[in-house]
């Protein structure tokens, strides 16, 4: 064993070089007698050959936090994924994942490369990830990340850490928004409403609507413009199932979403985040 004395500087030194944890270029220092060069091959060995070796592999378990600012005017979602569901349940893994999503709420992030270049403690969240990486041995990453602002922002997380809702309203109302996050876990609608539907998912589903009418014997001959306006009309099918506010409510089948908030002093959902594991 060595005995160079290896110090906090050159420790430092290491870690900026390599973004490696303390712990590891303390070791790769020791172990190659100081030598800073060969600490770094020494560092690659040891935890870059496993970030490599896992750099195909899929991450599709993990952990969705969502969680708001104490005066519930914003609200924060982040996935932190795994490879596999028994590190994703180890309580370890789970207080990592919260201690990423304390940071993004403290520190008002307000985009996932922000947020991996945020610091806790003596590390961003970046080396904090590639430390777990080594610590594990499995792929992981803080793979997504959503934030929205709104009079009032309820969240709701969905099953073990699975989904992570955020609900914008124009008023405060806690119940509806909590009614509403569960609607959206459940049945992950693509938008409030018809016209806040994306132009291009619209446009897809047309397309496609189209074809099948193609195909259809019972609509061979049928010029193309009235097929569009036969598709249009279909389109409304589509926006029943697809939209929050026509949704049918989870809740009580017999009203939609929309009759639900009209009820409920006409409480408007402004903006909305799904963030689902996979």
């Amino acid at each position: 064993m060595s005995t160079v004395t290896i110090s906090a500087k050159d420790i430092s030194k290491l870690r900026q070089a390599t973004g490696a944890g303390m712990m590891d270029c303390r070791k790769a220092l020791t172990e190659t007698n100081g030598d800073f060069e060969a600490a770094i091959d020494w560092l690659r060995k040891q935890g870059q050959k496993v970030a490599a070796k896992r750099s195909d592999r899929e991450a599709n378990e993990g952990v969705v936090i969502a969680q708001t600012t104490a005066d519930n005017k914003t609200g924060f979602v982040v996935c932190v994924s795994c490879e596999t569901d028994f590190v994703s349940k180890n309580e370890d893994f789970i207080a990592f994942g919260q201690s990423i999503a304390d940071a993004a709420l403290k520190n008002d992030i307000k985009s996932l490369d922000e947020l991996m270049n945020t610091t806790i403690g003596d590390l961003t969240v970046s080396q904090m990830v590639d430390d777990k990486l080594a610590s594990i041995g499995e792929k992981i990453g803080v793979t997504k990340f959503e934030r929205i602002e709104a009079e009032y922002v309820a969240s709701y997380i969905h099953g073990a850490y699975r989904i992570g809702v955020l609900v914008g309203l124009d008023k405060p109302n806690a119940e509806v928004g909590k009614d509403v996050a569960m609607q959206i876990a459940a049945l992950n609608p693509v938008a409030i409403d018809a016209d806040s539907v994306p132009a291009d998912v619209i446009d897809r589903e047309k397309a496609i609507i189209m074809d099948v009418m193609k195909e259809d014997p019972k609509m061979a001959g049928k010029p193309d413009d009235m097929l569009s306006k036969i598709a249009d009309g279909k389109l409304k099918a589509f926006f029943k199932e697809n939209t929050l506010a026509m949704q049918a409510f989870v809740k009580d089948s017999s009203k939609t979403v929309a009759d639900y908030l009209t009820e409920n002093d006409k409480v408007k959902v402004t903006a909305f985040r799904r963030v689902a594991l996979g």
